[in-house]
């Protein structure tokens, strides 16, 4: 089994092979190089996560500073993605993220794990889960995601909430750990919060 299978496994290993940590320093050059970039080179940006990432569809903006433990080469996004400011996806694994979705700033994805056993945590093993983000998810600021994770489509996560288990499809949850509050209805395809009605600028 090589190291790019053995990440993606879900069994403990030792990150440091020389190999892989080549190939991640290699990365994690290219995400330096990207938040480097000036806000106004949007076409080297884009096209430097076109490089970056595993899967980049079109019309995808993430802020900068950007952070990704392997630069995004685990990382497969849809079409229409916005992320604010200090996305952190630690991509040692897969991390999914279906089209039309939106992070808020400080929003941390983890993949990476390491295990409870004080003898194997102190000889540096870890393991791995991936995380899946549906579509048109709206990822609050500051949500932390745990490894293993799927969060179902067009589905709320409240601004510092804790995600420790799966969130199903049409839900807004919240809380630490998340849970779910209760689902979307609609109400929420005719007011904006609080009772306030829903008006639409025009432009």
């Amino acid at each position: 089994m090589n190291y790019e299978e053995i990440l993606h496994s879900g069994m403990i290993y030792h990150p440091g092979e020389e190999n892989l940590a080549k190939e991640q320093l290699r990365r994690l050059d290219m995400l330096f190089e990207y938040n480097a970039l000036k806000p106004s080179q949007q076409s080297e940006k884009t096209a430097l996560l076109k490089e970056m990432f595993a899967e980049i569809g079109e019309n995808v903006y993430i802020e900068t500073p950007f952070h990704s433990n392997f630069g995004g080469m685990n990382v497969h996004f849809g079409h229409t993605i916005y992320a604010n400011f200090n996305l952190t996806l630690v991509d040692d694994t897969h991390i999914y993220v279906g089209s039309y979705t939106m992070f808020g700033p400080n929003v941390t994805v983890a993949t990476a794990s390491h295990p409870i056993s004080p003898e194997h945590r102190k000889q540096d093993y870890q393991y791995n889960k991936p995380v899946r983000i549906g579509e048109n998810c709206w990822i609050g600021a500051g949500v932390i995601i745990l490894p293993g994770v799927t969060i179902g489509d067009n589905t709320v996560v409240g601004a510092g909430s804790v995600v420790t288990k799966d969130i199903p499809a049409n839900v807004v949850a919240v809380g630490n750990p998340c849970r779910v509050l209760r689902e979307i209805n609609d109400d929420d395809r005719r007011l904006i919060s609080h009772g306030r009605q829903m008006e639409i600028a025009e432009q």
